[in-house]
């Protein structure tokens, strides 16, 4: 008796030590650069169950803008999807989305770029402003929230 209730002391000591430790409560993921410098802030922050993304500009892998706002939108919402990757989520795990932009007669190219990136039926909740001087010129930025208690 004593022997089979030292082995299953040992058996759940040792499963007990094999267990994933529990996540930080405040998680930073990723430290985007710009042109080889490291820039202030975390690509995005979880918290819980929810993913902050810092707010995205539509720099492409060459470092640049490309021109015209849907181009921009296209180019921000792949970037905010290439954040949502590495932390295992897709832009279907979105919920809200902060837009700014430089003119707001932009608006209804900025939708037509926007929409197609979300699932039918399951468009985030978003605010939009307009903005006088974003980042490097832009023509937008977009930051995101999404839902990562998967």
């Amino acid at each position: 008796m004593k022997l089979a209730l030292a082995i299953a002391t040992g058996v759940l000591a040792m499963t007990g030590s094999a267990k994933a430790q529990p996540r930080p409560a405040v998680e930073h993921l990723g430290r985007p650069a710009l042109n080889g410098q490291p820039l202030p802030f975390s690509d995005a922050v979880r918290v819980g169950d929810v993913l902050y993304l810092s707010g995205q500009l539509g720099i492409g892998a060459d470092g640049k803008l490309p021109e015209g706002i849907e181009a921009q939108t296209k180019q921000t919402l792949d970037n905010i999807g290439a954040v949502l990757k590495r932390a295992g989520l897709s832009h279907a795990d979105v919920f809200h989305c902060t837009a700014f932009l430089a003119d707001m007669k932009d608006w209804p190219a900025f939708n037509k770029a926007y929409v197609p990136y979300f699932p039918a039926g399951k468009m985030p909740a978003r605010s939009a402003f307009g903005a006088n001087g974003l980042a490097l010129g832009a023509l937008l930025e977009l930051e995101c929230q999404a839902y990562a208690g998967k």
